[in-house]
């Protein structure tokens, strides 16, 4: 039996703006139906590697496949029942103004080759936001909600969310990841959330790619990624005691602190006297790969 394909995959992906480049030979498959962190500092590549995604930018080299099929911004668009559709909210969240509420929901329905009007009023009904009510009288919350309604109307496969919480309060952006983990439970979309604040993922992201200057350099299932590191504290050493990975390393003139990847997904059930392990937060975790992406981790043979 055939695998099923991914939801987006990237192969040797290059984007170069004149002598910037934004992306360098990112190749990645990410899995469909779940919730994706998009993670990396300002500049690493999150907003072009969505656009190129979203069939709205080209690519220098490479491609990009979103449900097994090329996505080509110089192509014509496919029969809708054939075509895997990709929708994108761009940070910037553009709506019309002068249009109500219900005039962006025609706008949607006329763009969009695919529509489903009750699943966008519905979103829309949860957070009470007015369909009569000019766009341009509205919260930027409440805008942001208008954006992801039009988004979800079109019934994307994959929806593309590039910092899609900037303008929610805390509260509110608690009930907006919750809602869209129940959208992707009912429709098997997937959802590639973009973000460089790594507190937005608690308890949404369910996989992660953590870009850095314009390439991949961790991925996988965040509760796997988190099983197999571990945080060791002990006397100050050159090594830490248990194979793996280095990561990071920290020393001070009396104690050393490491951050290592394990060879297999558990935590050692036992350190060498004055040693403590303890497990890695996902904060610390795309943190310490962010400063030590350009130094490829040390791998040890055998426990010290």
């Amino acid at each position: 039996m055939s695998e099923e394909p991914s939801a987006l995959e990237a192969r040797g992906l290059t984007k170069r703006y004149r002598d910037v480049v934004a992306l360098s030979e990112c190749s990645f498959q990410l899995p469909a139906h779940r919730i994706i962190a998009l993670v990396g500092a300002n500049g690493a590549g999150k907003s072009t590697l969505m656009s190129i995604a979203a069939g709205l930018l080209p690519a220098t080299s490479g491609e990009v496949l979103a449900g097994g099929q090329r996505i080509d911004p110089h192509r014509r668009p496919r029969p809708a029942d054939t075509a895997h559709r990709v929708a994108i909210l761009a940070q910037d969240k553009p709506l019309y103004r002068d249009f109500t509420v219900a005039d962006m929901l025609k706008f949607g329905q006329h763009t969009n080759r695919v529509w489903d009007q009750q699943r966008a009023v519905n979103w829309l009904d949860r957070f009470e936001v007015p369909l009569q009510r000019r766009c341009g009288r509205l919260s930027g919350g409440q805008r942001a909600q208008v954006a992801l309604a039009v988004a979800l109307g079109g019934c994307p496969d994959v929806l593309l969310l590039d910092e899609p919480l900037a303008n929610l309060d805390p509260v509110a952006r608690s009930e907006v990841t919750g809602e869209l983990i129940a959208e992707v439970a009912d429709s098997g979309m997937t959802v590639i959330l973009s973000t460089h604040i790594v507190a937005e993922l608690a308890g949404v992201g369910e996989y992660l790619l953590l870009l850095a200057a314009g390439r991949p350099v961790l991925a996988g299932d965040i509760e796997e990624l988190l099983a197999g590191h571990v945080r060791l504290t002990g006397p100050r050493a050159d090594l830490p005691p248990c194979p793996g990975q280095i990561v990071r390393a920290q020393h001070t003139e009396r104690q050393s602190t490491f951050i290592v990847r394990l060879p297999s997904q558990a935590v050692p059930s036992a350190v060498a006297p004055g040693w403590s392990s303890g497990p890695v937060t996902l904060e610390q975790l795309t943190i310490t790969y962010l400063k030590t992406s350009a130094k490829p981790p040390r791998a040890l043979e055998a426990a010290v």
